[in-house]
């Protein structure tokens, strides 16, 4: 029990009209499907290859010789001034492209806008590749930070709305787990780099952040539409041919099919509706969504405040304060450290529906404030004492909260949003989730090398008291909502008279053949209120 409620475990409308032996690995049409989504996957690979990318020129000499060893406070900038960590996370040139990423994606529809995005970073990677300065260098990664929240604003939502109903959840989370692959990627093409004596030790790997942007200009043209943008702009029947050619093996009139169509058409409808009367104030004028809000919020700073910033971008400075200096070693356990994240954040991401997402959060944040304790100890005694075996158990410790914070910090926060969102404020707080991350990141990354120099190990106590009141928070107000509509989850905040609002004052026009199908759609199940219960 959560805030005096309970919810029972439902199941969803659709699940029956699932055929039980279509498997993603055994239909063809699944198959090209979930293929299209691994494109926009590498979205987030992209951002994971930038942070790792940084981390790994702090330690290559010629990095640092061609820059004239960047002070604290200029590491700060370059790495503020490009995305971070999850998602559409912005920084400094995503700020600038914040106000108009969710516009261009529901006006000329997702898959172009990731286009556009592509096209942008793919020119700011050669601009970085050719930097003769620091400001050259910096205005590069400004530019790939600015392309970069374009193509993120629209490939998740693009991942969510075109997936296969029983993947959703999994593929979304996997989206924000990627973020690892790219930085495994950009880890050893640094390692395999940085022995070259000239400058292409480093813009060699900065050249190739631009690949791939290259294969979503080329490819994604060939990518299906959301089917909801579609529905959106008047384009029933082309939605409703995209739905069945994947869904469906092509046949419209299959039941999921119809199902998912009608209730598409229903949330478009009674978005059009009520779109006017539902502005930014709207997300905190009723206690349910003032609730949302301060979880969004809160997952939001503790996504980046975890003390992952440190280990993801400041790991060299780590090393070098407990003497393991050579640049070979050190790019090695940049390298091994994101295998072992990524493998971490896909475990969870597989099992986010049956392990529940308070189960995820909590075991997460508590297994990251015992390791970040950990290392805090081991810093302490190497800096004080100087004993090598402390700067190992230091490195073990890293490897242990990286595991932890895979649990949950890195895959479930964008899915978790999404869902105690109800449809009609979902794109404003994901927009207000999305801008916290950026607050976060800019302090965050700018405050952390300067910290680290003047402070060394008494830094990390800080992170220890702020992560042991991350566990209290989500130990409050995180709800569970693990197999739960979309619909029923917005009971969790607001109870039934939320639901009549969200259905349209009590009812959405669906046709018979739906109920036929369907036989309980998800509205009516909270209509009728036979899965949540006040305790």
């Amino acid at each position: 029990m959560v805030g005096g409620i309970v919810a029972a475990e439902t199941q969803s409308g659709f699940t029956h009209l699932l055929d039980p032996n279509k498997k993603w690995f055994n239909n063809k049409r699944l198959i090209t499907l979930n293929a299209w989504i691994v494109l926009l996957l590498i979205t987030s690979c992209t951002n994971g290859y930038d942070g790792s990318m940084m981390n790994s020129l702090q330690s290559l000499p010629q990095w640092k010789d061609y820059f004239n060893h960047p002070s604290p406070s200029q590491l700060g900038l370059l790495n503020a001034i490009q995305a971070c960590r999850t998602l559409t996370f912005f920084n400094i040139g995503s700020l600038a492209a914040y106000p108009f990423a969710p516009y261009l994606s529901d006006g000329i529809g997702r898959r172009r806008t990731v286009i556009f995005g592509a096209s942008i970073m793919c020119f700011a990677a050669i601009i970085q590749a050719a930097a003769q300065s620091v400001g050259m260098f910096i205005g590069a990664r400004f530019l790939i930070g600015f392309g970069l929240t374009f193509a993120a604003n629209a490939a998740p939502m693009l991942v969510s709305e075109i997936s296969y109903p029983p993947y959703r959840a999994p593929l979304t989370a996997a989206y924000n787990s990627l973020w690892n692959l790219g930085a495994i990627i950009a880890a050893w093409t640094t390692f395999g780099t940085f022995r070259i004596a000239s400058t292409w030790a480093w813009r060699t790997p900065s050249a190739l952040q631009g690949l791939p942007s290259v294969l979503q200009i080329f490819l994604a043209w060939f990518l299906p539409e959301s089917p909801r943008w579609l529905v959106s702009k008047g384009r029933d029947d082309q939605a409703l041919k995209t739905l069945a050619y994947y869904h469906a093996d092509g046949n419209p009139n299959d039941p999921l099919v119809q199902y998912e169509f009608n209730e598409i058409k229903a949330a478009i409808e009674f978005d059009r509706n009520v779109v006017a009367n539902v502005g930014w104030k709207s997300l905190f004028s009723t206690p349910g969504n003032r609730k949302r809000m301060r979880i969004i919020v809160a997952i939001a700073v503790f996504s980046q405040w975890s003390g992952n910033g440190i280990a993801s971008y400041y790991l060299n400075q780590i090393l070098t304060d407990i003497d393991i200096t050579d640049p070979t070693v050190q790019l090695l356990i940049n390298g091994i450290l994101t295998i072992w994240s990524l493998f971490w954040a896909l475990l969870a991401s597989g099992l986010i529906d049956r392990l529940g997402r308070r189960f995820l959060f909590l075991s997460s944040t508590i297994g990251v404030l015992f390791a970040w304790i950990a290392q805090t100890v081991s810093f302490a005694v190497f800096w004080e004492h100087g004993i090598p075996a402390a700067a190992h158990s230091l490195i073990a410790f890293i490897f242990l909260f990286s595991a932890f914070y895979g649990l949950a910090l890195s895959p479930l926060i964008v899915v978790y949003t999404v869902e105690i969102l109800p449809y009609h404020l979902r794109a404003k707080g994901f927009t207000v989730f999305n801008f916290t991350i950026s607050l976060a990141l800019i302090f965050n990354q700018y405050t952390n090398p300067i910290a680290l120099g003047r402070l060394a190990w008494k830094y990390y106590i800080i992170y220890c008291c702020w992560i042991a009141f991350e566990i209290v928070f989500l130990y409050i107000y995180v709800v569970e909502t693990k197999n739960l509509t979309l619909e029923e989850t917005a009971a969790l905040f607001d109870g039934k008279e939320a639901i009549e609002e969200i259905t349209g004052n009590g009812r959405i026009d669906l046709t018979e053949s739906e109920k036929d199908v369907a036989r309980y759609t998800e509205i009516e199940d909270i209509r009728q209120d036979s899965s949540i219960k006040e305790a």
